[in-house]
């Protein structure tokens, strides 16, 4: 195929995916649904054979969508009848569903027996709903007493584990946070009815047997999203994985980095132009006699954006056996090679093999490396299953996760050189047979600033039960060094429960370097205690 037609289906690939018909390829719309289909029609006219579920190119999964309020909202105590955002707001972690009953005020709703301090003493919850405040004896800071008994989902599992039928939450501490409205997949909903008071009406309306009536809607719902599998069959024993994600934020999503009313976010190069290097890789590897040392798997994943979805799903499910792949090629971000030419290549940490990037010279790319094979991108689910994986990346810029990601600003003359380094590095690796995996050491594995200290762990992010599924472990890091394993599942976390993962993220922010807690995980369906010293 010649350069000028390869760069011609390239641009149309792009200008495809990028468009705003797709309207950002979220994972679980009909967009990316669009996406899925236009990738496994490209499949086909390549000639890959189908590898998702009964013999189709599509692997579909499902997972919990982004909770929305529904329309049935209504707060009425006493006599007054509440406006929802303006005197009140409904917890991300509320129930859907309604109460009737007498309001009883039971202070911070704090059970702490070592701490000699039980708001319940001398009160009975059942059938009431329980009014608390969000603070503490000592307020709210990382220094209270209370720490541990600060999560306020806890302390509405708490009232509902009483008899509680619903908790009405106030803000009387001048110091205090109010908590946060936002809702999110990562929030699991507790057992009854929570809402928070907005304001000062709470002297008025917030009276010992006040009557209330109190309805909350949360509709959370499943998505189903498609990842696109096709494998290009050479009769051979290792199977070569490429790999690209082809979801974006939608309008918007929790990613994104626009502010302002929601936009289309078409990410041409998050990550259209990685698929289109993907799909001319079908064509090329096709027609390349010295590349047939090897069958290829190419998987077009969706939900990368959400936090790996599809490549976590995929390796979990797989449709190749994890012991017959070689390595993984990941293409994320490959459209804005800049004027230098320089390209990173991440995980070559990952397998000695990887030395083979060193000497490689096409297209006069500068190649900057680095180790980790655990990133934010989807070659991270293939590390963790012990599979030599690297990514490919062309730098971030100002147009990361914004609604300006469009096709116009695409290098197509820098995506092809991608393409012909990334077949001559294939060649390059064909005739050392199965390359070998070695563990590399991480940098931050949480990746974000607010935390002091790291746990050293991978989270499951497909994970939908009680607490935190460990998908990966760092050597040398605090959970390898309390001998957790992975798929332990943390529930508590020092004196902190942790019912989902963002009461594992609250948990862990509250420790400092050098600091000794016990941690409480599910092994097996059993609990196993030991301490994690960060």
């Amino acid at each position: 195929m010649l350069d000028a037609d390869v760069l011609e289906q390239m641009q149309y690939d792009v200008k495809y995916l990028a468009s705003d018909r797709l309207e950002g390829r979220e994972a679980g719309t009909p967009g990316e649904k669009l996406a899925a289909d236009y990738i496994a029609a490209k499949f086909g006219n390549s000639g890959l054979m189908p590898y998702g579920d009964s013999t189709t190119y599509l692997q579909a999964f499902t997972f919990q969508a982004e909770p929305v309020l529904g329309p049935d909202q209504f707060l009425q105590i006493g006599r007054s009848t509440l406006k929802l955002d303006e005197a009140y707001a409904v917890l991300p972690f509320s129930a859907t569903g309604s109460a009737r009953g007498k309001l009883m005020k039971a202070g911070y709703g704090i059970q702490a027996p070592d701490l000699d301090m039980d708001n319940y003493k001398d009160l009975d919850p059942k059938g009431k709903i329980v009014a608390l405040s969000i603070s503490s004896p000592d307020g709210v800071h990382p220094h209270s007493k209370y720490l541990a008994y600060h999560d306020l989902k806890a302390r509405a599992e708490k009232a509902a584990e009483l008899g509680a039928i619903a908790v009405v939450f106030y803000n009387d501490d001048p110091t205090a946070e109010e908590p946060a409205f936002d809702m999110s997949p990562k929030v699991k909903s507790c057992t009854i009815p929570v809402v928070f008071m907005i304001g000062d009406a709470r002297s008025e309306l917030l009276l010992e047997n006040n009557p209330v009536v109190l309805r909350t809607d949360i509709q959370r719902t499943e998505r189903t999203a498609f990842n696109v599998v096709g494998m290009l069959d050479n009769g051979k024993d290792n199977v070569v994985v490429i790999g690209a994600h082809f979801d974006h934020l939608g309008y918007g999503d929790e990613g994104s980095l626009h502010r302002g009313d929601p936009e289309i976010h078409n990410g041409a190069d998050d990550n259209a132009s990685g698929v289109a290097v993907l799909l001319q890789l079908t064509r090329d590897l096709l027609e390349m006699d010295e590349a047939r040392q090897n069958d290829y798997l190419f998987i077009a994943f969706t939900g990368e954006e959400k936090g790996l979805y599809g490549s976590n799903y995929w390796t979990k499910h797989p449709t190749v056996p994890i012991a017959d792949l070689n390595y993984m090629i990941n293409l994320d971000m490959v459209g804005r090679l800049d004027s230098t030419g320089a390209i990173g290549i991440n995980g070559v940490g990952t397998s000695p093999a990887w030395n083979a990037v060193d000497h490689i010279l096409v297209g006069d790319l500068k190649v900057k490396t680095t180790t980790s094979g655990i990133g934010p991108s989807d070659h991270t689910s293939f590390y963790l299953q012990d599979v030599p994986a690297i990514h490919f990346f062309t730098g971030t810029h100002a147009d990361y996760h914004k609604p300006s990601d469009d096709e116009e600003k695409i290098n197509y003359d820098g995506m092809l050189r991608v393409t012909r380094y990334i077949e001559s590095l294939i060649l390059e690796l064909g005739d050392e047979g199965k390359l070998p995996f070695t563990k590399t050491e991480e940098v931050n594995t949480e990746n974000t600033p607010r935390f002091k200290v790291t746990l050293g762990v991978v989270p499951d992010y497909l994970y939908d039960g009680k607490g935190m599924r460990i998908d990966g472990i760092t050597e040398g890091k605090p959970a390898a060094n309390a001998d957790l394993k992975v798929g332990d599942i943390v529930v508590k976390l020092g004196d902190v429960e942790v019912p989902d993962m963002m009461g594992y993220m609250k948990a862990l922010s509250a420790f400092e370097k050098g600091a000794t807690a016990p941690i409480v995980v599910l092994r097996d369906g059993k609990e196993f205690s030991t301490s994690v010293t960060f």
